[in-house]
């Protein structure tokens, strides 16, 4: 055996090898998540010391790391997510996030961080490789080597402990505020802080499995308060990762609207946040009367649909999504129509223009009252497998590799998408004229995007700490003339109402039952955009542990 292999298959090498790799994302996360020095050394010091305890007590280095492989795995996937997001631990909505994205999605978001997933496998798949050899050699590492490890690893760890109690003392709990840190392991101790979002993520999924049967004896006690002899179509539309800062609606130089600039009664809303930068989050509470400040409404109340059903509409949901059995298929199936059309479609590209024959079939039927809602695949990355390559009109939109050197034809390919999205809603507008009836449409995004847009270079959505970019959503409403004419009240209301800003989690559900004449027993009339009296409180944010935070307590406005 040569001296190299033989210095790498010894247990010692193996040993420092398994406590300093599992110990990186420690240093990483203190450096990117700007921690306090004092806090700093304390979480690179407290687990190191731990990891070699850990190490020390077994005679098999290979066996210890092979038992420890949760924690190389969770190291992995946090050093994926520190070159993704510039920082934070895995939170509870990425974990949740395994669970509810589809395979697809994870492999075009894999193929695409190419040099994070290299840097992981560089460093942790030879710690097993070799760990399993030793293993299997019987390979061991003497009480003598290790019990001075391990009275050090002790001694070490208990003044870190002490400093780390400290800290609590230091960095108190209170309320945030934009620069302001505040230590709690179950936040800021790596690995601690993530096994804590494990278990909130699972109990979260608990709940979600269990959300039919607490829901089932729900009512709204839903009437509407329109003609009953009258025609009405109202359609919902929910995007996904499109921010308003792309739309030439709202004032990009980029013709990304060149039909919807042409609909001179689109009401175009300003100032329009999501309340979540994450899909799961954000759609139940635009589907709900959920916001971030009374989020524990989801888990015991049915959503728009089930509301618009009970004041006797025809309902339907089409998505361009796929089941993830979340929230949002549950309350989607609360729909007299319901259908996930990628699961009756064979092609890859499934774009959101294959939504539009579902709608036209809808709208054949002829129902006097009909409300539909609509899941788009929108704007999610990858950007250019969003649109047709023949409808391409920014380009080059290649490569796709999330890298920072890629911004001008990752932003060009995520502008197609805008000029997707765009066509959509102005086939879909199209279609409600020829319907002649009393019709609206409220569009609006589940969260905006990151695209490298500045130094952070911040790439994607669902961050645990938002930004300015990912919270960044249109929102727009069409009404038919019909509908002008008849309920003219409500219309000034919107008008008077596009440019005081708008919390879209919490304003969607209520607006979409005023628009549509619903009235219920859960009175959210301040919330809903089509109340004269509007007006935009404190903006908040769900964070990754269903807190609500003021957005400003994250430098967003």
């Amino acid at each position: 055996m040569s001296n190299k292999l033989h210095f790498i298959l010894s247990p010692k090498f193996l040993f420092c090898y398994a406590v300093i790799a599992l110990a990186v994302p420690n240093m990483a996360l203190s450096i990117t998540d700007h921690m306090p020095i004092v806090a700093a050394i304390a979480n690179i010091v407290l687990p190191l010391s731990a990891y070699a305890i850990v190490m020390s007590l077994s005679r098999r280095p290979g066996r210890q790391v092979w038992i420890l492989f949760p924690l190389v795995f969770f190291a992995a996937f946090q050093m994926v997510l520190v070159y993704l997001y510039g920082g934070g631990v895995i939170a509870t909505d990425m974990f949740l996030n395994l669970i509810t994205t589809n395979p697809g999605e994870a492999m075009e978001l894999l193929d695409n961080l190419v040099p994070a997933v290299t840097g992981v496998f560089v460093l942790y798949l030879p710690l097993l490789i070799i760990a399993a050899i030793q293993w299997s050699r019987h390979i061991t590492l003497g009480t003598a080597a290790r019990r001075p490890i391990r009275r050090l690893a002790i001694i070490v760890g208990a003044v870190a402990a002490m400093l780390t109690a400290a800290l609590y003392a230091v960095y108190p709990k209170g309320e945030e505020k934009a620069g302001r840190f505040e230590y709690r392991v179950e936040n800021n101790l790596y690995p601690i802080n993530v096994f804590y979002n494990l278990y909130l993520a699972i109990h979260e999924s608990w709940l979600s499995a269990h959300y039919q049967e607490r829901v089932a004896g729900y009512r709204f006690d839903a009437v509407s308060r329109h003609d009953n002899d009258s025609t009405e179509v109202y359609i919902l539309v929910i995007g996904e990762t499109a921010r308003s800062r792309d739309f030439q609606l709202y004032g990009y130089p980029r013709q990304t609207n060149p039909m919807l600039s042409k609909e001179k009664g689109l009401m175009v809303f300003k100032g329009v946040r999501s309340q979540s930068n994450t899909t799961h989050k954000s759609v139940p509470m635009l589907l709900t009367a959920s916001t971030a400040e009374d989020h524990d409404r989801l888990y015991h109340e049915k959503g728009i649909i089930a509301a618009f059903r009970e004041a006797g509409f025809h309902t339907a949901f089409f998505s361009n999504q796929q089941r993830n059995h979340s929230y949002i298929d549950f309350l989607g199936e609360e729909a007299n129509d319901v259908c996930f059309i990628r699961e009756h479609l064979a092609n890859k590209f499934t774009y959101d223009s294959q939504l539009l024959p579902y709608v036209r079939r809808e709208l054949a039927k002829h129902p006097k009252k009909l409300f539909m809602v609509l899941h788009m695949y929108g704007s999610h990355f990858n950007y250019r497998d969003r649109y047709p390559k023949a409808d391409a009109r920014f380009l080059p939109d290649l490569p796709t590799e999330a890298k920072a050197k890629n911004r001008r034809q990752l932003l060009n390919a995520y502008d197609n998408t805008i000029l997707e999205t765009d066509r959509f809603l102005a086939n879909l507008i199209s279609m409600l004229k020829k319907q002649g009836c009393i019709s609206a449409l409220l569009y609006t995004s589940d969260h905006g995007e990151n695209i490298f847009d500045d130094s952070r270079k911040l790439f994607l959505h669902a961050s645990p700490r938002p930004s300015t970019y990912d919270t960044d959503v249109p929102l727009m409403i069409w009404t038919s003339g019909g509908y002008d004419r008849l309920y003219a009240s409500t219309l000034t209301a919107l008008r008077r109402n596009v440019v005081k800003g708008v919390e879209s989690n919490a304003s969607v559900f209520p607006t979409m039952l005023s628009i549509g004449g619903i009235k219920t027993k859960l009175h959210l009339d301040s919330l809903s955009l089509a109340n004269p009296a509007y007006k935009l409180g404190t903006r908040y944010y769900l964070n990754d542990h269903n807190h609500a935070v003021p957005l400003s307590a994250y430098g967003i406005r």
